[in-house]
C-alpha cells in the first residue's frame, strides 16, 4: 500500500517514527506538544493521539501524565538466573555499568530482616545501597544486606569492588548463587524516584532475591527496584 493510502493517522506515526530513527529526536527528547504536531499535520488531537498510541505499542515513546511524550530506548534486559551476573548482562547488550555508592552502614537485624537473612533479630547486618547506572542514566536502586560476622571487613571491601560476585568470591572464597527472587509492581517511593530522575508516580520493578554460598548458607538479601519504563527482568531456567 501506498503511504499516501494510509490512513491519515499511520502515515503520521510514519513520519514521526523517520524522524526518530534519523535522530531529528534523540532517546529522553520530547515530542512536540499535541498542540503543535496538530497544527504541524493539520489533523485534530483525536488523529494525533491515535498516532501516538502506534509508536507507544511500538516501544519508541512513553507517555508520561503531566510531562508529555518522550523518546525511548529499546528496554534493558536482566536476565535472573542460578547465578547472579548483572554486570555481565548489562556488557552483553554494549552497556557500559556505572554505579555510585549510596551508603554502606551497620543496622541490626530486625524480624524481616533475620527471617530473611536467616539469622537471630538484633544480629550486626551490613547495608550496602547503590545506585545503577548505564550510559550515565539511572536504572536501578538496590540494597544488599550481608551478615556482619560471616563477612568482616565486608564495609571497607564494598567501597572497592564494582561486582559484589567478584568481592565476594577474592576476599572470601565464596560463591553467590540465587536461590530464590521475587518480583512486584509498584509506585517509586521519592526517595527512590529522586535517584533514578523519574516522576514519583512512575513504575517501578521490585526484585527481592534470597543468595547463597556454595553450602546453600543465606549471605545475602537483596531489594532492587527497577525503573518499570526501562527495564525487563527474565526468568532464566538453569539445570
Amino acid at each position: 500500500m501506498r503511504p499516501e493510502a494510509l490512513p491519515l493517522y499511520l502515515q503520521i506515526a510514519s513520519e514521526l517514527r523517520q524522524n526518530i530513527q534519523e535522530a531529528v529526536f534523540k532517546i529522553g527528547d520530547r515530542l512536540p506538544t499535541e498542540i503543535e504536531l496538530s497544527q504541524r499535520f493539520g489533523v485534530n488531537r483525536h488523529t494525533l493521539r491515535r498516532a501516538v498510541e502506534v509508536l507507544r505499542q511500538e516501544g519508541l515513546v512513553g507517555v508520561e501524565r503531566g510531562r508529555g511524550t518522550f523518546v525511548v530506548a529499546a528496554p534493558i534486559t536482566i536476565p535472573l538466573g542460578k547465578r547472579v551476573r548483572y554486570n555481565e548482562a548489562l556488557k552483553a547488550q554494549s552497556l557500559k555499568p556505572q554505579w555510585q555508592v549510596l551508603r554502606i552502614v551497620e543496622v541490626n537485624a530486625d524480624a524481616k530482616l533475620a527471617q530473611q537473612l536467616e539469622s537471630a533479630v538484633g544480629a550486626p547486618v551490613v547495608l550496602f545501597e547503590r545506585l545503577s547506572l548505564t550510559d550515565e542514566m539511572p536504572i536501578c536502586v538496590s540494597s544488599s544486606y550481608f551478615p556482619s560476622q560471616r563477612f568482616p571487613g565486608l564495609a571497607t571491601h564494598c567501597q572497592t569492588y564494582r561486582s559484589i560476585s567478584q568481592m565476594l568470591q577474592q576476599e572470601y572464597s565464596c560463591d553467590h548463587i540465587r536461590r530464590a527472587t521475587r518480583i512486584s509492581a509498584r509506585v517509586a517511593r521519592p526517595r527512590d524516584a529522586r535517584f533514578l530522575k523519574m516522576p514519583a508516580t512512575g513504575p517501578i520493578l521490585l526484585s527481592e532475591s534470597i543468595n547463597v554460598d556454595q553450602q546453600g548458607r543465606v549471605i545475602e538479601y537483596g531489594v532492587t527496584r527497577f525503573r518499570g519504563d526501562r527495564m525487563e527482568l527474565v526468568m532464566e531456567n538453569e539445570p
